[in-house]
């Protein structure tokens, strides 16, 4: 049977599988570099936002004595940290197509995109409300209703006592199902939403799909994310000035090396 004219033909399977090296993770972070220190007052406004955020946050746990919050927020930064660089995707897209760059257009989302990426923000920040939730499941389930020892005490209790370290084990291990789940989810969505204008459920389902089937690079990739986040959460946040919008560019780049070219 004929199919009428008035019926679109449907679209070709996406090929999730770019078959890349594990090296090009460090082009990636190359490209990042570059794009960073080109115009680099707003990557770098938009870096030390970031900073700010973070250390009014752990400041206020701390203020409040919410100690036994600190640590599984710090955690929860890598969660909510790709929804947050949505303004350095917006400048590397700007970049590319020879646009000028200013820090409004970085902080204020296309027309039709903004549902999507909100969307996809609240799902990683319900995932890392869910993740502070589960480590103090798990203190509970370890140390019972003891009161939380505080900041000061904390390493002697997880590597001092044997429950302590396998506690150490245990939120580790949930802790990585949560941030790995998130990664998978937001990597590519949100520079998927801006550049194609897909919808958040279509956004999400395709990064996890390109995640899974380029475990490899992604692997490589998420492991420089987690160094350097490491390296801006021990100086205090204020390596997050340089490092969230570097970061933020390179992921950019890792999504126009994974994408459909047509």
């Amino acid at each position: 049977m004929k199919i009428p004219a008035t019926v679109p033909p449907l679209p070709r399977a996406i090929d999730r599988n770019r078959h890349l090296a594990t090296s090009q993770a460090f082009v990636w972070f190359a490209q990042g570099w570059r794009d960073l220190w080109t115009n680099p007052f707003p990557s770098l406004a938009y870096g030390t936002g970031v900073a700010i955020v973070s250390i009014v946050i752990a400041a206020g746990i701390l203020f409040y004595n919410l100690d036994y919050a600190f640590f599984p927020a710090l955690a929860g930064f890598l969660v909510v940290g790709p929804a947050l660089a949505t303004g350095l995707y917006v400048k590397s897209r700007r970049l590319a197509r020879g646009v000028p760059v200013t820090f409004a257009s970085m902080i204020v989302p296309e027309r039709g995109t903004t549902q999507h990426v909100l969307f996809v923000g609240a799902v990683l920040l319900g995932l890392m409300l869910l993740w502070m939730r589960a480590a103090v499941l798990i203190y509970a389930l370890f140390f019972g209703w003891r009161p939380f020892p505080g900041i000061d005490h904390i390493a002697p209790m997880l590597f001092g006592t044997q429950i302590g370290l396998w506690m150490l084990v245990v939120g580790v291990a949930v802790g990585g199902l949560f941030a790995a789940f998130a990664f998978a989810i937001s990597v590519f969505s949100i520079p998927m939403v801006l550049d194609r204008k897909a919808d958040a459920f279509t956004a999400m389902g395709t990064s996890i799909s390109i995640v899974w089937n380029n475990l490899a690079v992604m692997l490589t990739w998420g492991a420089i994310v987690l160094g350097l986040t490491l390296v801006a959460l021990m100086t205090a946040m204020l390596g997050f000035i340089v490092i969230f919008p570097l970061l933020g560019h390179a992921t950019w780049h890792a999504y126009m090396a994974m994408r459909d070219p047509d």
